[in-house]
């Protein structure tokens, strides 16, 4: 079976190699020099099972609009003349209540638990270095309200068997000790004791060596511009160097997925969600993160990647703008000096910025579309690291026959 993958982050590099695995000829093609350059490139680096949860969730709105007054905010909406934005954005919004934020963490969760016991198969199996550390994610609380609100979360965490310990301030230092001389700052935690940390990228470019050995062939700077059908099917992928059939064709084009489906007759409702990230080096290891916190506050991962610290966050409705502003990242880097202020050396930091390619409802996009020939695996948000194993492994099982090991119940690319 000869499989073409569009794309080369970690959901279509993950899918090409269990594709190879299972003895299908793939070829991947992407526009950027090699693979996970875009939104696999500097994200947060938290592999985030028990934190696996929909943005649209009960309080949001209300919480959206102070996050819009904040100094260093979390959230930025352009006022743009975008019908595909405000439509994403009121059908997020429909999304936040607690029923809906149940059923949609549910297909998540499986989708991520799934994820990770097949990265924990691919790690004994493959010799991969991408600075994996398994200690955890600390989830920051500031106030006393914002601890008072993770009961819900909580409740769910047992629903879904994620282990989690609630810390008061002295147990988030035991977590975390770097936090010591901002331990005033701090009121508690709630620690996800299954999540563990990585270098999305590093992964990405290994595993895409391992696939070239299993026979995966990679075709860099190439730009998709489309495709032909043949009734029902899909024939060949057409991009600017040159045109490719096959029998099978698996989209995972992240963002880009929505624009390139459309006129396939293919909606999806996925919107660009620009956030930002720096990395910066470690100059002191006992004042920097162990593992990865959450500031509840701000909404900014702090992780800990070998002798680096990655600090991403931020969500900004934009459409695919990439321009990366003087101040773009200014929340990030205040968040870190705030409470790791001599774990690394803020003015040594990369600047970066991504877009996710989320849902309203913050569920992954999986499986056979309405052409019988045409696979999905896209919108994943913030959480394609997390999922990208899980995802990629249940979609080449689809795309070869082979029954997948989860259900993509509510998941399902044919909806659209």
């Amino acid at each position: 079976m000869k499989v073409i993958v569009l794309g080369a982050g970690v959901i279509g590099v993950t899918t090409a190699y269990f594709l190879a695995r299972q003895g299908a000829e793939v070829t991947v093609i992407d526009r950027q020099r090699e693979a996970g350059l875009e939104t696999s490139f500097a994200n947060a680096g938290e592999l985030s099972y028990g934190m696996t949860s929909p943005w649209a969730a009960p309080g949001v709105p209300k919480k959206a609009l102070k996050w819009l007054f904040m100094k260093y905010r979390p959230l930025m909406i352009w006022p743009l003349i975008s019908p595909s934005m405000w439509s994403w954005a009121l059908k997020m919004y429909s999304n936040c209540n607690e029923a809906a934020y149940r059923v949609n963490k549910s297909r998540m969760v499986r989708v991520s638990n799934y994820s990770r016991d097949a990265l924990k198969e691919l790690t004994e199996d493959l010799p991969l270095d991408f600075d994996l550390r398994q200690q955890g994610t600390l989830q920051l609380f500031r106030s006393e309200k914002q601890l008072e609100a993770s009961k819900l979360d909580q409740l769910i965490l047992e629903e879904f068997e994620s282990p989690f310990e609630v810390l008061d301030r002295e147990g988030c230092i035991r977590a975390e000790p770097g936090l010591s001389k901002v331990a005033h700052k701090l009121v508690g935690g709630l620690r996800l004791t299954s999540d563990r940390t990585g270098d999305c990228r590093k992964f990405t470019a290994q595993l895409s060596k391992e696939a070239e050995k299993l026979g995966v062939k990679f075709r860099f700077n190439e730009n998709l511009k489309g495709f032909t059908l043949d009734g029902d099917r899909v024939t060949t992928a057409v991009t600017d160097i040159g045109e490719f059939t096959a029998d099978r064709f698996v989209c995972c084009l992240g963002s880009y997925s929505a624009r390139l489906m459309q006129p396939l007759g293919i909606r999806l409702p996925i919107y660009p969600v620009k956030g930002y990230s720096i990395t910066l080096p470690v100059t002191d290891p006992d004042a920097a993160p162990q593992s990865t916190l959450m500031d509840e506050t701000y909404k900014v991962a702090i992780t800990r990647l070998g002798d680096r610290i990655r600090v991403a966050g931020q969500a900004e409705l934009i459409g695919y703008n990439m321009r990366l502003g003087k101040h773009a990242t200014d929340a990030v880097r205040h968040v870190v000096q705030d409470l790791f202020p001599e774990g690394g050396d803020v003015s040594q930091a990369e600047n970066w910025t991504g877009l996710r390619p989320m849902t309203p409802d913050g569920t992954p996009i999986l499986g056979r579309t309405k052409l019988k020939n045409l696979f999905l695996n896209t919108g994943h948000g913030t959480l394609g690291w997390t999922m990208a194993c899980g995802s990629g492994k249940a979609v080449a099982d689809l795309v070869t026959g082979k029954q997948p090991e989860i259900s993509f119940e509510g998941l399902e690319a044919s909806r659209y």
